[in-house]
């Protein structure tokens, strides 16, 4: 039997998620109803300018306070799609401590600042969920932290961003430069005016940490997690890669250690063979591949950004959180009981591909390839081309740790028949 008390929600932030939200809560309202066991009643919305027209939404439900309308103490959920640390923190803690559950996208906070919502949450009572703060409408929050729940996750490799992917994946089939693609990315609306948090791996880097934490049942924050950039990606790293089967992507890795003692999260540019699931992702798109014990090896794709596709993850969590409520029940909270230490990039393992600008004369690969012996770096293949008296010398390294290849490029580049370090990109996906 349906109970005819509507349950009461509250959307901080109407932007282009906000309003997706509210306009699915309104145009589904009978299918959600019969879904969750109860009409869903948007009670009020918070924004900045009150003034702009929002088409759908009555605006006597529009506010600019929004802390007056989390402190209210009527409502069921509130849905924070505003995004950034503050007020988004202060504005979440006060809907919890009000009784309040509350379903949010905020990847930068979740990173920085998740237990001690989990924690928050817990005390009161009520449930945090944020399908949503990763990858768009793609189901990966609830499959690592319920379908997998019984299963060990050892490594969670993903494309976790739209806008680096399309730019990459244009510099693939097109052979266009960086910003010739960013350029294009921009104009088609798939880039930021302000590309930064995207191109420099921020937003991946949030993602990761998030990722990491749920699926290692360990803290992970944005803090733990290495971060590197893809703006120095190269026309010529794409032909190096293009040589060796492989294409470039900017993924996200969590990864527990051969040991289980411990985990990584990193974000990098990374050549992958063409033979991986993953290299086949295109566009806009995102996709992460799961690896565990008992499931083996799962992929997970689809958009991961947008208006519409954010909004069904957001709905999604919506609905899981509103049928709790009716039975009086909180779903899984933060599971961090492993606290597995988390292991420095200097640790991290994994292939190298390595182009130097050296000397074309005699004994040059000698002194080359003694550095890397040198320093326990084992070499799988090497490529030299040369012509008046310059070469390029391209190694790609079998497993090699982080730190002992940093030490390895330091003496490579002490040396005076190496003109340079072109390039170093690691291997993923082997």
């Amino acid at each position: 039997m349906m109970r005819t008390r509507p349950l009461k929600v509250a959307l901080l932030g109407c932007g282009v998620v906000g309003t997706e939200v509210a306009r699915i809560m309104t145009t589904h309202a009978d299918d959600l109803a019969a879904r969750i066991g109860a009409p869903v009643e948007l009670a009020g919305v918070a924004v900045r300018r009150p003034d702009k027209v929002r088409e759908g939404i009555d605006p006597a439900l529009v506010t600019t306070d929004a802390t007056a309308l989390v402190k209210r103490g009527d409502l069921d959920v509130v849905v924070e799609v505003i995004g950034g640390i503050e007020p988004a923190r202060t504005l979440i803690t006060t809907a919890f401590e009000h009784g309040a559950s509350v379903v949010s996208a905020n990847k930068a906070l979740l990173a920085q600042d998740g237990a001690a919502l989990h924690a928050v949450a817990e005390e009161h009572g009520r449930d945090l969920y944020y399908e949503a703060a990763v990858a768009g409408a793609i189901p990966l929050i609830r499959p690592l932290r319920e379908s997998l729940a019984g299963d060990k996750v050892n490594r969670v490799l993903g494309i976790v961003n739209g806008t680096t992917n399309f730019i990459l994946d244009a510099m693939d089939s097109t052979g266009a430069g960086y910003q010739e693609a960013l350029d294009e990315a921009t104009a088609l609306g798939y880039a930021e005016a302000d590309p930064t948090a995207d191109v420099e791996g921020f937003d991946a880097a949030a993602k990761a940490a998030i990722l990491a934490g749920i699926a290692f049942h360990t803290r992970v924050r944005l803090d733990d997690v290495y971060r590197e950039g893809m703006t120095e990606v190269t026309a010529a790293d794409f032909a190096s890669a293009k040589e060796m089967g492989c294409t470039i992507k900017l993924l996200a890795i969590c990864e527990r250690a051969a040991d289980g003692g411990s985990v990584t999260a990193r974000v990098h540019p990374a050549m992958i063979p063409l033979t991986h699931p993953l290299a086949s992702v295109r566009g806009a798109y995102n996709a992460v591949f799961v690896e565990s014990d008992a499931a083996g090896q799962l992929m997970f794709y689809g958009p991961g950004a947008g208006g519409s596709p954010t909004a069904s993850a957001v709905l999604g969590d919506l609905v899981a959180v509103c049928r709790n409520r009716l039975s009086n029940a909180t779903g899984p909270g933060e599971s961090a009981y492993a606290a597995l230490p988390v292991s420095s990039m200097g640790e991290v393992v994994t292939r190298y591909h390595i182009s130097l600008d050296v000397a074309d004369k005699p004994g040059v690969l000698a002194q080359v390839a003694t550095v890397f012996a040198e320093h326990g770096v084992s070499i799988d293949t090497v490529r030299q081309q040369g012509k008046d008296g310059e070469a390029s010398l391209v190694v790609v390294t079998h497993r090699a740790s982080d730190a002992s290849l940093t030490g390895t490029v330091e003496a490579l580049r002490k040396l005076d028949t190496v003109r340079g370090v072109a390039s170093i990109m690691r291997v993923e996906g082997e």
